[in-house]
């Protein structure tokens, strides 16, 4: 297998989400769950997103686990590694981001490397270094406020300055209007100057295309799911890689139960609780039970069970950012968010194990614990469910055949819940 473009993503659904936009732009694509063992038999593909849940570890773990990915993608033929990061940049001073790119830069020898979370099509955009979510900047919008990384400084160019050992140059909007040559002459100068890394503006769509192109002819480039797509339309424009009709790769019905958790405290996935209370069964876990023991998993497990055979079940740990905070002050941050992990991942287990076939999954650390738990090394990306969101085969599960949907906290419209399960047959 040769492989026209390797991903490494720090997390599970923004590996899907990534996973998704290569599909839809052309590329046959697979994602794996942490690096792939050397006997997993893959499909023959263009790219292979690999899976790390390494956002919010610690740094220098963080490096160690991507340089690894990174190695495994260079060893089935990948010239160009895409660092794939969330579109809010949410990061610490300290990292992950700048330390990982930082390493994967020198390890691929890039003089300079190409950096920008923008994806137009889900409002997530840069100007002068700046991100945006809509029409305000990421310090002024509800997203700031994530309970693990929270981004309080819109200026990317900062931002990333603060956790690279490199200078963070810019190529601002004006550059990118004015096509691929322009860009690589004004990243010519900034090399020259000693910059190792550029934050890139971008609007619209086509200035993606413009990024991708130049990206291309690096080894290493660092940015959303957007990036992705200016990467795939690349490969496509150059030839290196024929455009494929993706098929749906989930015609086959898998049938059976279908249950989804909740792990996400966005305000997007607390609405989409919300209407799915309209369709199926909720129960809300108390946050501090679930950090005091096991006894409210338990008493999940028992509702669940009590559910299952009437149609799909929803169980959430979502909470507003007030409770969150809250919660993190009894307990404290790292204590509450890894015992909600682990309850999330025992009653995902459970419900594998009592029959459930069909499973979504709402927030990127849970879908972490929850992937990890169930110990699935792939899946085949096939349709898409929302802007980001594809419905996931699983690929070498111990469980058989199973289909799930791991959705970031922000994706998806009020309906998510319901619409997942209706292309999870």
């Amino acid at each position: 297998m040769t492989l026209a473009l390797g991903c490494i993503a720090d997390d599970y659904t923004g590996a899907s989400d990534l996973a998704n936009t290569l599909t839809r732009n052309g590329l046959r694509t697979v994602q794996t769950i942490g690096i792939p063992a050397d006997d997993l038999k893959l499909p023959d593909v263009d790219a292979v997103v690999v899976s790390l849940k390494s956002r919010s570890i610690e740094a220098g773990a963080a490096v160690e686990k991507s340089r690894a990915a990174d190695k495994w993608l260079r060893g089935r033929g990948a010239s160009h590694v895409l660092f794939k990061i969330c579109s809010t940049f949410d990061s610490t001073d300290k990292g992950n981001i700048g330390p990982v790119m930082d390493a994967l830069r020198s390890d691929a020898g890039d003089h300079l490397v190409l950096v920008t979370p923008a994806f137009p099509e889900t409002g997530r955009t840069v100007y002068q270094g700046n991100l945006f979510v809509g029409a305000v900047p990421l310090n002024e919008s509800p997203l700031k406020d994530h309970p693990l990384n929270p981004m309080h400084d819109s200026n990317l160019v900062r931002v990333l300055a603060r956790q690279s050992e490199t200078n963070i140059g810019l190529v601002d909007l004006g550059i990118v209007a004015s096509g691929a040559d322009v860009v690589r002459s004004h990243l010519d100068g900034l090399s020259e100057n000693g910059f190792g890394a550029a934050i890139v503006d971008a609007v619209f769509a086509k200035d993606l295309e413009t990024i991708g192109a130049v990206a291309l002819d690096h080894r290493v480039s660092v940015g959303a799911s957007g990036l992705g797509l200016g990467l795939a339309r690349g490969l496509v424009a150059s030839g290196r890689v024929k455009a494929d009709s993706a098929t749906s790769l989930t015609e086959k019905p898998v049938g059976g139960t279908a249950a989804c958790l909740a792990g996400s405290c966005s305000q997007a996935t607390l609405q989409q609780i919300a209407k799915a209370e309209q369709a199926m069964p909720v129960l809300h876990l108390d946050p501090d039970k679930v950090v005091a023991g096991k006894e409210e998993v338990k008493r999940a497990i028992a509702w669940a069970k009590e559910h299952l055979g009437k149609g799909p079940i929803l169980i959430a740990s979502s909470s507003t950012p007030d409770q969150v905070a809250q919660l993190q002050k009894r307990h404290g941050r790292d204590a509450a968010g890894h015992a909600i992990e682990q309850a999330m991942a025992d009653l995902a287990e459970a419900l594998v194990g009592a029959g459930v076939r069909r499973l979504v999954v709402a927030g990127g650390e849970t879908s972490g614990a929850v992937v990890d738990r169930l110990g699935i090394p792939g899946f085949l990306v096939g349709a898409e469910i929302a802007a980001g969101v594809p419905v996931l085969r699983a690929v070498g599960a111990a469980q058989g055949d199973m289909v799930l949907a791991l959705k970031s906290g922000n994706f998806g419209g009020p309906d998510f819940f319901a619409d997942a399960l209706k292309l999870m047959p």
